[in-house]
């Protein structure tokens, strides 16, 4: 066999990735071969691949179960590391994590977005002392996560388990993208769990991807299949610059979506009656631009990437529809990490405000809502980028502060004329007030008197009153809204601010 015959046949080899019948056993689950995802997910396929031969001594271990390489997405260069789990379910060896380092530190110089196709069963127990405690064992990974954070943005999608200290890949991730029924990540396996503290739980309970999307917070796009998967993280990609230094690209614009209600229409005038937010949402972004981060998770908050006049916009909403648009400590999480995303990377941020407050009680405080609030607070505060305040209706207490209120210095605080800003609601506010008067009247008159206060208090927060001090910025037509919205955000595109003088704040996490 001449030495190009033995070339190829390595090639081929090495190509193929596992024994068939991993592939079969994949193909059952509706799982793609590593190297057809990366066809999927690539303009034209990997147009360099690293350390193609890792462990080529060794016939059962081609590329020692990961492909790593650079491709193109939308023209952009983009690093890449995928698990072959038809090779020891893409556990990972010594070699296996030397090239997901060399990806990085590639990714890194190039600074370049990175992406991880996880599909692992974690560490190879037998190869630990090699690939686990050293200064480019496993560890070496998630401390250049740390480090490549906010520089590039990382995208991870999870296309079977991340298990064990493998877990926080996704964890040190921008974005995690979880196919159902496949996905899950966790630090212990239920066998694990069931022998070390006696929990008798299924895998999709323990870190299943439905749980992950919606309860812990951990994943963000819960999708059904991995094509799915593959072209969300594309699109996700095509509203951000390809590092921090640069700003998103601006597209063609499109009109706004067609619905046959106005923005006028859409909003109630009672402070109380609930809408969908993201009808309004619709009628100011760009047709079909939308794309949502965590729907499923604190679902009363929603988070989302859009384009305005073709501009990447950032948009933080309450949504009435959902527990009334009350903040809880997992929405506060999910605005403090969607806002810093954002900052990060030079996309502008809408804030659409419809909200009571904070919720109260036992059982928030002692989940820490305080603690967790202040989080929204301080990136909130933090962030640089043009920050647009639209107060749509009620904006009351703590929750005007959190959603950009005039005192964190948005660039404008716009309102629309059904907008109330106030320490609390009308209702709330006489009771408070006047509880004690109110329960001495007969009862015949109690109606007329409470709404007499009622009265009086709405005068005293009257939206107008407000612009006229200068509280806000303008009161505006709705129906000029996404007009207003695209000639400020041109404006405020020239904003360079430095946030304040110092190494780091001391956040509370």
């Amino acid at each position: 066999m001449s030495y190009i015959e033995v070339l190829q046949n390595k090639i081929e080899n090495i190509e193929k990735g596992g024994h068939e019948k991993y592939h079969q056993k994949n193909e059952e689950k509706g799982k793609l071969f590593v190297r057809k995802r990366l066809e999927l997910l690539f303009d034209e396929g990997l147009n360099v691949e690293d350390a193609f031969f890792a462990n080529c001594m060794d016939g059962s271990l081609p590329a020692d179960g990961v492909v790593t390489g650079i491709g193109k997405i939308h023209g952009q260069d983009v690093c890449v590391m995928a698990n072959d789990s038809t090779i020891k379910a893409g556990s990972w060896g010594k070699r296996t994590v030397e090239k997901i380092i060399r990806i990085q530190e590639t990714a890194e110089k190039m600074e370049i977005p990175m992406l991880y196709l996880v599909d692992s069963a974690g560490a190879r127990i037998t190869d630990q002392i090699e690939m686990f405690p050293g200064r480019r064992g496993a560890g070496k990974i998630f401390h250049n996560q740390i480090k490549l954070s906010g520089r590039i943005p990382q995208v991870c999608l999870l296309f079977g388990p991340s298990a064990a200290g493998g877990a926080y890949i996704p964890a040190f991730s921008d974005i995690v993208i979880m196919v159902d029924g496949n996905a899950s990540m966790y630090l212990g396996s239920p066998r694990m769990a069931e022998k070390v503290i006696g929990e008798k739980v299924s895998l999709e309970e323990m870190g299943g991807a439905k749980m992950h999307c919606s309860v812990s917070g951990v994943g963000d796009v819960l999708v059904k299949t991995e094509e799915d998967a593959i072209a969300y993280a594309k699109n996700y990609l095509s509203y951000f610059p390809k590092n921090f230094r640069h700003k998103p690209a601006q597209i063609e614009p499109k009109k706004e979506q067609t619905i046959e209600k106005s923005i006028k229409d859409i909003i109630p005038e009672n402070q109380n009656a609930p809408f969908n937010m993201h009808d309004l949402i619709k009628k100011i972004i760009d047709e079909g631009s939308f794309c949502e981060i965590k729907k499923k998770f604190a679902p009363e908050l929603i988070t989302g990437l859009a384009r305005v006049d073709g501009k990447s916009v950032g948009i933080i909403a309450n949504q009435p529809r959902m527990k009334g648009g009350v903040l809880f400590p997992d929405s506060a999480d999910k605005s403090a990490k969607f806002v810093q995303l954002c900052d990060a990377f030079n996309i502008p941020l809408l804030f659409l405000v419809d909200v009571p407050g904070f919720m109260i009680g036992t059982k928030v405080e002692r989940t820490g809502i305080i603690r967790h609030g202040a989080k929204m607070l301080a990136t909130m505060s933090e962030a640089t980028v043009p920050k647009i305040s639209v107060i749509v209706r009620k904006a009351y207490g703590a929750g005007l502060y959190a959603m950009a209120g005039p005192a964190f210095e948005p660039d404008c605080c716009i309102a629309l004329p059904t907008a109330q800003i106030a320490v609390m609601g009308p209702e709330a506010a006489v009771n408070a007030v006047y509880a004690n008067k109110i329960a001495e009247l007969p009862e015949d008159e109690r109606p007329a008197f409470i709404k007499e206060k009622q009265d009086e208090y709405k005068e005293n927060i009257d939206i107008y009153k407000l612009a006229s001090e200068m509280v806000v910025d303008a009161v505006i037509d709705p129906n000029r809204l996404r007009e207003e919205l695209i000639q400020r955000y041109s404006i405020y595109d020239a904003k360079n601010v430095n946030f304040t003088d110092r190494k780091h704040g001391v956040y509370p996490v």
